[in-house]
């Protein structure tokens, strides 16, 4: 198929990347220059990359940088014709999901929001997980490009489902991992090594994958950027705007998220959003090591 693939981010490139060695015509485009992909073809602007495209496929920053790539100048709806297929795998509003797909399906043309759960290393093996939003029919098409990308895709129902049901999996992720954070930062204070900790972590009902996948890379001190510390925070406002505009009360993200913000006061916002047990730390006087350490 010949496609379109706009932002090459942490999760865009090797996505790009998996598409075109599974054989597809990949044209690339990413704001900033210099990020080439292999068996890919650079484009100048994103109206140049989906001039001629079956789908196109965004995987920016923000609600914002999707409108501009949509709708802004040399975006893509210059070179949007009948029956193209427009894939977000960003995550964004689902608000103005709604509002992007109501305006490109004026034109006949079909969206689908296809954020994705799981982390760079599962960009790079080709395992991500897709939560989608759209038309069944839509979606069958673009089977081929998934299994070149994905392990599997949950279709949540209409456009802007997908990033709703996105916005609630970040959520249990943001809250697990910081009352993983927080635990440890007891434990070491009380004088409990987190080696010794885990296991007991890992053998009962508190167990998850977030502490599974997350905990290594804590026993190591290794903070880079998984899943940059600022996008969770931009993750986590979207789900405070979502959760305003349906009466919902999210103390407990509420609390997550006065973290998030003194973190990024504090300089961790290009760090992995694991970086919010330094700032736990440095407010208990005391540093998580691993027996070993």
């Amino acid at each position: 198929m010949r496609i379109a693939f706009l932002g090459l981010g942490i999760m865009g490139r090797p996505m790009a990347a998996n598409l075109a060695k599974a054989g597809h015509e990949v044209m690339v485009w990413n704001r900033s220059a210099g990020r080439e992909v292999p068996g890919a073809t650079a484009a100048a602007s994103p109206a140049a990359a989906a001039r001629g495209a079956e789908v196109v496929w965004m995987c920016v920053a923000d609600t914002k940088a999707v409108e501009s790539v949509l709708f802004g100048p040399q975006g893509v709806s210059d070179s949007l014709a009948e029956g193209m297929i427009v894939v977000d795998s960003s995550t964004i509003s689902p608000r103005a999901t709604r509002d992007f797909a109501a305006r490109l399906g004026a034109r006949g043309v079909h969206y689908v929001d296809a954020p994705m759960t799981g982390s760079k290393v599962a960009a790079e093996a080709g395992t991500l997980i897709f939560i989608a939003g759209g038309e069944e029919a839509t979606l069958a098409k673009l089977q081929p490009l998934f299994a070149a990308i994905g392990k599997q895709v949950f279709r949540m129902g209409e456009t802007g489902k997908g990033q709703a049901a996105k916005l609630a999996m970040n959520l249990q992720i943001a809250v697990i991992y910081e009352g993983f954070a927080e635990s440890l930062t007891l434990a070491a204070k009380l004088g409990v090594n987190a080696e010794t900790l885990l296991p007991v972590i890992q053998a009962s009902m508190v167990r998850s994958g977030v502490v599974d996948y997350k905990a290594p890379f804590v026993l190591k001190r290794d903070f880079s950027p998984n899943f940059p510390l600022r996008l969770m925070h931009k993750d986590i406002g979207l789900m405070l705007e979502a959760a305003k505009e349906a009466r919902v009360k999210l103390p407990a993200l509420e609390t997550v998220e006065e973290i998030y913000e003194v973190s990024a006061e504090d300089g961790l916002q290009d760090l992995d959003y694991a970086a919010t047990l330094t700032l736990l730390e440095k407010w208990a006087g005391v540093e998580v090591k691993g027996a070993s350490a």
